[in-house]
Formats: structure tokens, C-alpha cells, sequence
């Protein structure tokens, strides 16, 4: 008998452990990407919904699902668990298509996880209405009330959120940013975590609830969605006034149930780290939210304003609300009876007060400082008195075990867990004198790693007194420039720049020598760059490639420098470099024994009169010669593009679809249109359609017209368009070969791919030029041939500024076709042979010969520079 009471907690914690899987595998990959995140695409956005849609959404459906059976007193049977459970998986495979859409640039997956997750987060909500619908009256169904609200708000805010993904100009960017998150916190984080504190907060502190309970969900619940709802209205309406009214409105219903759950803790004070972690939490919303009330009142709706409040929403009340209501209810769902439960809950508490400390300093700290590495240690040890977490859930899981082990053991015997602790008070005192100086170390070794960051000890970057002010100026960068173009500083003073991408299509950032750089911006999109404090005269540029070189650069004058030595060094001995110097690549290296040639091999024109294809543009690592890889801007994942063919009069239809992080183009050699649309820039997720139909034949090139075009068509974006020729004879083999330049920086031939160097294509000097993408590939694995075939080769000068005179050793052309005409019309020897086709850059055509004996032939750039730099190749010709 003494078992039977266990079944019922045995199987709902067994149901816990499996709705929760997703929210440890969310967290784990959440610090492992936290760690690791300076070098990830889209860090920002990928941290806080992992965080918010994989941890959060997971744990209120789960949580709010515990919360409504036990307070309707309506334990649902096994096979709703298994319902439940199969949402909780479609819900997770929702989160997983969103993120993947917003990353891989797919506006239409996105679209599909979204409504996924909208769908599964409604059924839950329908599932709660059917389950009080069947249940008795309860004096706690205001609770449950809260649930069904917030449940189907978030449809409404993933609809937002599909919005953004989809793309906006930077006013109606902020005004939809506000809604969503207002409408996803405030309405389904908000409404879920305050509905829930009314029954749970007197039971962590282990006392009864005080009167009004019943007034606090009612006029909570109305104040909370009606703040949510004006606050939405107000920001996409562009209505500050009615906005910030929703905001107070929202804060009003806060300190209603605020004032309730204060009572409570008047009777009985929070003494463990569930308590503590929560009550933290309610200050930090009240503090964000008093914020955002003041940002919207001050105007304009910027997201860069905006995503100031993401990290006291997200780490300072969403992630300690999170964790602390866990650390309670995990050792209460776990069961096994009163001594394993606070045996649990005492692993989950250990160290309270210092990882509170912790977190809550780092956190202020964080925010308040302008020292950047200060905030970088201070964010990190954040990041671990978080993931303290784990180590002690897996603690708390064995002392429960434990606990429930003993009492089996002896049925009858009541069970006691030795906590070995100091009194409250003492302990808590002497953990959070241990938080404060373990965050005080950390902004001494902040300070200490760049002292000139906090005009301490200036050494090289402060010539200068540090003044103690900040200057504060608003930059656009658009139309390659940034406006305005310099300004001057007060030498000493602190600068900080409020960034903005007024450019329609073209991604842009900041940066400075010695590391200070923005984010890369979006259309539309703002940030604020500390650049510390000013001691002399410095240069920045955006650092987009190619950006700097045609005039996006930005002069600090520092006004009243010290002249001399000190303040000439540094920043200035680089302001005039270009780009870094490459060490030379090595073309004599062998690539690897599983090298595949790029397929030189041309497949006849396809049937039909219309040419459909997709192309994507990407950015990779590809390795253009042996041990060399270039960080290669892409159609379709390769250098050198995907090659089309057709006949004269017929129509292509290209998808140009930008997956890459900055804006790109494409530009068709073959079609006459005006590129006033189809040759414009997109910027990165966005699509366009290009049209055109080719009225005259020959090989046609075709690459990125986005400035600057040579380090577009340098990092890959070219390819070839091949119109045959009325009447083309057919032969027996048939090539193409495009030749191209590839100008790498000082990291080429390392770990990291090279980028391109602008500043060597200015001064015209490639690290290798090589026939479709890879140099000297065609020297180790050969094209084939056999004697009596007729071979052509097509040939395509894609640049970006070098030509070719295109030549087989041992070869003689009997037939040369170049810029649409026969320079050697097919007729036999008496008309002459070619021993060269040559061709200026973006120029093409074709050489056709036969051989009459076997061996190999060499093919090449005459201009022998070129050849020696990788333009080469093997014919192997058979009996």
C-alpha cells in the first residue's frame, strides 16, 4: 500500500521528463552558442530565440499545462499525455523551420515555422479551455484565465515576427519590432509569469496566501492585456501617446499583483535561490519597462533603441523567472516524498546568493559600462552563474533519487536528508560579499586588459587627459558614404557614434583601427559603437569589401591633440593601407588524392524555348589552387557559376535569390533590358526576377554589378551564357573554359579562407588566374581527347581585368569564332589556321582543332605571366 500513493507523481514526473527534453537540449545549445557566438551569423537574433522560443515556449506549455491540472484538480489520463507530448514535438520542429528560414534567408520556411508554432501554442490554449470547461468552479481560475490569454497572443506576435523576416524599411521596422515584442513578452511571457506567481509565489515561500487574490487576477489580467494591446496599437499605428499609455497601463497591472505578492513575502521572506531569483526577475521587468516607457515618449521607434531592452528583458527578468521557478518545481514534480524534495531543492540552491550577485551585478554592470572588455568578462561570468544550472539539476536529480531510494528502503521509517548549512542570514551575507568581489575581478581584469577604455593608464591610444564627457553623434551611411563624412571631437572626450543604414539595398558597418567596429547593419537598421575615449586624429571605414576603397571612410579630428611621436603613431601609419599584403600562393602543390576538376565538359542547349533556373547566392569557403581556400561570394555555392545554354530567340528566367550577408546583384551579358530593376541591388533575403531573350548568339558573360564589380566578380560572381551559333556543327568533344583573377589578403593559404584585397586589383596583381575557378586544375586532371575528334573549346574572359590569348601547345585552330562572327570560318587548310584566340576582358568565342597523334597537350595563356599564375591545362589526347 505504501507505494500506490507514488503512481500518480511517478507518472507525471515521467511525463515532465519527456515534455522537458526540449528545453535542456535548447539550453545546452544556448551556452555552447553564447561561448561561441562572435564568430556565428545573426548571433544576436539566434541567442535570444533560441532562448525565448525554444526555452521559454517549451517551458510554458509545459508548466502552465502542470499548473492547470493541479489547480482545477483535473489530472489528465495517458492519452492526452501522449497529445500533449506530440505537440510539445511539433511545437520544437516549428522553432527549428523558423530559425533555419531566418538564417538560410527563406522568407517562406520561415512563414511555415511560424505558423507552426502559432498552431501548436492555439491548441494548447483550446485544450485549456476544454479542460476548465469541464472542471469544477475554483477560486484559482483566474490563473488558468492568464494562460488562455497569453496562449493566443503569440500567434498574433509570430505573425509580426514573420513580418520582419520578411523585410522592412527602417521606420516600419521598429514600429512592427515594438508590436512583436510587445506583444510576445509583455503579452505571452508576461501574462503567463504574473499569472502564474499569484498561486506559486506563497507557495515557494512556503506561506498561506493573503486576501485579495481574487481582486489581483481579475484587475491584474484586464490591466495586463489592455497595456499589451495599446502598447501593439500605439507602435503600429506610429501613436507614441497611445504606446506609452500601454506601457503605464501594463506597469499599473504589474505593481496590482506586485503589491499582492509583496504581502505574501511580507509574511515569509524568500530564503533560497527560487525565491530570490524570482523576486529579481519582477525588478528587472519593472525596471525594462519603465525604460521602455521613456524610450518611447523620447522618440523615434529605432530598433537600434529597441534592442537596448533585450538583454534586461531577456537575461535579467525572463532568464531568472525561468530558472527560478524550475529550481522549485523540478524537485517538487520529481517527488519521493518531503526529505528528497528538499533534499533536491537544497543541490538547486546552492550558492544562491553568489550566482544572484552575480547575475544582477554583471548585469548592471554590463549595461553601465563603456568599457568593452569589461562588458565582455562581465557577460561571461553571467553566462556561467546561469549554467551553474545544469550541474546542480543533475545533482538535485541524484539527491532525489537518493531520497526516494531510502524511503522504498524502509517504508514505515521517516526519511532525513542532512543539509549540513549556517544559518540564513549569515550564509547569504557571506555568498554575496563573494558575488560582489568575484564581479569587481572581473572589471579589474577588464580595465587591465585596455586600461585606455576607461582613461586609466592611456599608454599609446591616450595622449590626452581623459575629460570624463562623452560626445555623441548621429551617422547615416548610404550611397557608399557616410554622412557626415568626419567630425570633430574634444581630444579626451569619450565618442560614441549612433550608427544608421540609411541604404536601401547595401548591408553596412563601422570600423576603426585596433578593433572598435559595429555590427554589420541591414537596410534600415541602427547601433550604437563605442569608440572610446578620442586622444588624436583617427580614420574608420566600413569594412564591407570593396566599400572602403570607393570613399566609405569617416574622419575623427581630435580636437586640442598633443602633437609629437605618440600621437602620430598607430592609427595613422595604417590610415593610407588598403588592404593587407597576401603571401604568394603556391602553385606548385599537388592537390589532395580526391580532388575532383570542376566538369569543363559542356552539355548540348536543353529542348524547349524557355530556360528556367534559381539562382542563389551564397558565401563559402572554396579553395581556388591547392591548400588555398577564398572566402568566395557565390551563384549557386560555387566559383564560377551555374553555365546556361540555348538557341537565338529564346527566353531565360532567372530566380536571383540573396542568401549571402550583404547586398548583390546580377548582370546578364546576353539579354538587352534596362537594368534600372533587374541589375539592381538586393539586399541579403531578398528576390528579384530577371528576364531577358536572346536575340544574337555567341558566349555572353554574366556577374554581380554591385559595387565595387571587381571584387564582386574577384570573390566568384560570374559565369557564362552560351547562345550557339545557327547551324553549329556538332563535334565530338566540346569545353568551356573561363578564365578569371583571384586577389587574396593575408590569410589565404591559412585556417581562414582569404578575402578579397581591393587594393590588389587596383594595382592589377592577382595571386592566381585560373580556368573555371581553380588554378592549374586542369594540369592534374586532364581534359580528354583522342586523335581524329574534333574538339572545341569555348572560351570566356570573365576578368575581372585581365584578358587572355588562349593557346594549345601542339594545336592549330582551324576554326576561330569570336564576339559573334567567324574570324576563321570552317573550311579546311587552304583557308588558313589560328595559332591564338585573343580576348579582352568580358569577351568570348570559341577555337575548334583536331590532333593527329596522341600525347598531351598543353592549353594555356599566352600572355605567360598569366600561365605561370595557374592559367593551364592538359589536353590528354589517345590513340
Amino acid at each position: 500500500m505504501a507505494t500506490k500513493p507514488q503512481r500518480p507523481t511517478t507518472a507525471r514526473a515521467s511525463w515532465h521528463r519527456k515534455a522537458s527534453r526540449p528545453v535542456l537540449v535548447w539550453f545546452v545549445l544556448l551556452i555552447g552558442l553564447a561561448m561561441v557566438h562572435r564568430w556565428v551569423p545573426e548571433a544576436r537574433w539566434l541567442l535570444v530565440h533560441m532562448f525565448v522560443l525554444g526555452m521559454v515556449t517549451n517551458s510554458i506549455l509545459i508548466w502552465s499545462q502542470h499548473f492547470a491540472e493541479a489547480l482545477l484538480k483535473n489530472r489528465l489520463g495517458e492519452e492526452a499525455r501522449r497529445t500533449q507530448v506530440g505537440r510539445i514535438r511539433l511545437l520544437n520542429l516549428g522553432i527549428v523551420v523558423t530559425i533555419a528560414g531566418v538564417l538560410a534567408g527563406v522568407w517562406a520556411l520561415t512563414l511555415a515555422g511560424a505558423v507552426v508554432v502559432g498552431a501548436m501554442v492555439t491548441w494548447h490554449a483550446v485544450s485549456l479551455m476544454q479542460q476548465m470547461r469541464r472542471a469544477l468552479p475554483s477560486r484559482y481560475g483566474a490563473t488558468i484565465r492568464y494562460y488562455i490569454a497569453a496562449a493566443l497572443l503569440l500567434p498574433v506576435g509570430a505573425a509580426f515576427g514573420a513580418v520582419l523576416a520578411y523585410g522592412l524599411d527602417g521606420q516600419a521596422h521598429g514600429r512592427f519590432l515594438l508590436a512583436h515584442q510587445a506583444v510576445n513578452i509583455l503579452g505571452f511571457v508576461g501574462l503567463t509569469v504574473m499569472g502564474t506567481l499569484i498561486t506559486l509565489w506563497p507557495t515557494m515561500l512556503r506561506t498561506r496566501m493573503v486576501d485579495g487574490l481574487a481582486r489581483a487576477g481579475r484587475w491584474g489580467l484586464a490591466a495586463l492585456l489592455g497595456g499589451t494591446a495599446l502598447t501593439a496599437a500605439g507602435a503600429l499605428g506610429g501613436w507614441p501617446v497611445v504606446g506609452a499609455l500601454g506601457v503605464l497601463v501594463y506597469l499599473d497591472g504589474v505593481g496590482f499583483i506586485g503589491l499582492y505578492l509583496f504581502r505574501c513575502a511580507r509574511r515569509k521572506r524568500p530564503d533560497d535561490y527560487p525565491g530570490f531569483s524570482v523576486a529579481a526577475s519582477l525588478l528587472w521587468l519593472t525596471g525594462s519597462l519603465t525604460a521602455l516607457f521613456l524610450i518611447i515618449v523620447t522618440g523615434p521607434l529605432e530598433p537600434g533603441r529597441l534592442q537596448a531592452l533585450t538583454v534586461p528583458f531577456v537575461a535579467g527578468f525572463m532568464a531568472q523567472v525561468l530558472l527560478g521557478a524550475m529550481s522549485f518545481l523540478m524537485p517538487t514534480v520529481m517527488g519521493g516524498g518531503p526529505a528528497a524534495v528538499r533534499g533536491a531543492l537544497a543541490e538547486l540552491s546552492r550558492f544562491a546568493m553568489l550566482r544572484i550577485v552575480v547575475i544582477n551585478l554583471g548585469l548592471l554592470v554590463f549595461l553601465l559600462s563603456e568599457a568593452s572588455w569589461v562588458r565582455v568578462i562581465t557577460s561571461g561570468l553571467v553566462l556561467c552563474a546561469y549554467a551553474a544550472f545544469l550541474p546542480l539539476m543533475v545533482r538535485a536529480v541524484r539527491a532525489s533519487v537518493a531520497g526516494r531510494k531510502a524511503a522504498l528502503s524502509e517504508p514505515g521509517a521517516p526519511v532525513r536528508v542532512r543539509i549540513e548549512q549556517p544559518p540564513a542570514s549569515p550564509r547569504h551575507l557571506v555568498w554575496s560579499a563573494a558575488g560582489v568581489a568575484v564581479v569587481l575581478a572581473g572589471i579589474g581584469a577588464g580595465i587591465l586588459v585596455d586600461p585606455a577604455a576607461v582613461g586609466l593608464n592611456p599608454g599609446e591610444r591616450t595622449a590626452v587627459t581623459a575629460t570624463g564627457q562623452t560626445t555623441t553623434v548621429k551617422v547615416s551611411a548610404r550611397d557608399m558614404q557616410f554622412f557626415p563624412a568626419s567630425v570633430v571631437v574634444p581630444a579626451g572626450d569619450r565618442l560614441v557614434i549612433e550608427l544608421t543604414n540609411d541604404d536601401p539595398t547595401t548591408v553596412h558597418d563601422l570600423g576603426f583601427q585596433g578593433g572598435v567596429k559595429s555590427v554589420r547593419l541591414h537596410p534600415g537598421e541602427s547601433t550604437i559603437l563605442d569608440v572610446g575615449v578620442v586622444s588624436e586624429d583617427m580614420e574608420g571605414w566600413c569594412t564591407v569589401v570593396g566599400h572602403r576603397s570607393m570613399g566609405m571612410v569617416f574622419g575623427i579630428n581630435a580636437l586640442g591633440a598633443i602633437a609629437g611621436e605618440e600621437a602620430d603613431s598607430g592609427h595613422g601609419a595604417h590610415a593610407g593601407a588598403i588592404d593587407d599584403v597576401a603571401e604568394p600562393v603556391d602553385l606548385s602543390r599537388k592537390p589532395a588524392p580526391d580532388f575532383k576538376a570542376r566538369e569543363a565538359a559542356l552539355e548540348p542547349a536543353a529542348a524547349g524555348t524557355t530556360h528556367r533556373y534559381t539562382f542563389t547566392i551564397e558565401q563559402a569557403q572554396r579553395e581556388i589552387a591547392p591548400g588555398v581556400k577564398q572566402e568566395a561570394w557565390t551563384y549557386n555555392g560555387q566559383v564560377n557559376g551555374p553555365t546556361l545554354r540555348g538557341k537565338v530567340g529564346d527566353t531565360f528566367e532567372i530566380t536571383l535569390v540573396n542568401n549571402a550577408s550583404m547586398g548583390h546583384s546580377v548582370d546578364f551579358h546576353a539579354g538587352a533590358v534596362a537594368p534600372d530593376q533587374v541589375m539592381r541591388t538586393i539586399p541579403p533575403g531578398e528576390s528579384l526576377i530577371y528576364r531577358f531573350r536572346a536575340e544574337h548568339s555567341g558566349i555572353w558573360l554574366y556577374h554581380c554589378a554591385t559595387p565595387p564589380v571587381s571584387a564582386h566578380i574577384a570573390s566568384g560572381m560570374f559565369g557564362a551564357v552560351i547562345i550557339d551559333p545557327p547551324d553549329l556543327p556538332a563535334v565530338d568533344r566540346e569545353y568551356l573554359l573561363i578564365q578569371s583573377e583571384a586577389y587574396l589578403d593575408e590569410t589565404a593559404g591559412r585556417v581562414a579562407a582569404g578575402r578579397v584585397a581591393v587594393g590588389r586589383i587596383a594595382a592589377e596583381q592577382p595571386d592566381a588566374v585560373m580556368w573555371n575557378g581553380h588554378a592549374n586544375q586542369y594540369m592534374f586532371r586532364p581534359l580528354e581527347a583522342a586523335t581524329g575528334e574534333r574538339v572545341r573549346l569555348w572560351v570566356l574572359a570573365a576578368g575581372p581585368s585581365r584578358g587572355t590569348s588562349f593557346h594549345v601547345v601542339g594545336g592549330q585552330f582551324d576554326t576561330v569564332y569570336k564576339e559573334g562572327a567567324y574570324l576563321l570560318p570552317p573550311g579546311g587548310a587552304e583557308t588558313g589556321g589560328a595559332q591564338s584566340l585573343d580576348l579582352a576582358a568580358a569577351q568570348g568565342g570559341f577555337v575548334e582543332l583536331e590532333f593527329g597523334e596522341a600525347g598531351n597537350y598543353m592549353f594555356l595563356n599566352h600572355s605567360l605571366v598569366d600561365a605561370e599564375r595557374g592559367a593551364q591545362g592538359v589536353l590528354r589526347v589517345t590513340g
